[in-house]
């Protein structure tokens, strides 16, 4: 009994832990700040002040910030396919397990996750998993999407 209360203590005391180890990143946050170069010129990162905190004013793709944790296709505003809408209502959330193949052939991972056919906006592909798992850690240091709205709701 008193090994059975010591184990149920220890998986509740370490649950904490582990909630957001799905969202951890595994690549190389300045490396990645490199490899961002290469979307700049469809992407943002810019906080809820409008600072831009990477890239430039592009906005030909939506704004990054706050991406780790968020459901595909549902920044505000913003037109996205049906296709990436159709994998964001399957369950899609941006995690290094869905960023890294969604960045390497986004239509195809759209369409794996969604179960749909159609083709997504994004053209471009990174061609290195390492280069998609540093993007991955890069934006990881950019805003926690769920926690912002967390905190939106408690101040209204």
């Amino acid at each position: 009994m008193k090994l059975a209360i010591a184990f149920a203590t220890t998986a509740l005391l370490s649950a904490p832990a582990f909630a957001d180890a799905h969202l951890a990143a595994t690549g190389d946050a300045a490396e990645g700040e490199a490899a961002f170069r290469q979307c700049q010129a469809c992407h943002v990162v810019e906080n809820a002040d409008g600072e831009v905190l990477a890239g430039r004013a592009a906005k030909t793709g939506p704004n990054l910030y706050g991406v780790v944790g968020r459901t595909a296709g549902t920044v505000e505003d913003f037109r996205y396919s049906d296709l990436i809408i159709a994998a964001g209502e399957a369950g899609m959330i941006y995690d290094e397990a869905n960023f890294v193949p969604y960045v390497m052939d986004p239509t195809g991972h759209l369409r794996e996750v969604s179960g749909e056919s159609g083709r997504g906006k994004m053209s471009y592909k990174v061609r290195a998993e390492d280069d998609a798992l540093n993007l991955y850690a890069f934006l990881a240091q950019f805003g926690d999407a769920e926690a912002e709205a967390e905190d939106a709701e408690a101040t209204n």
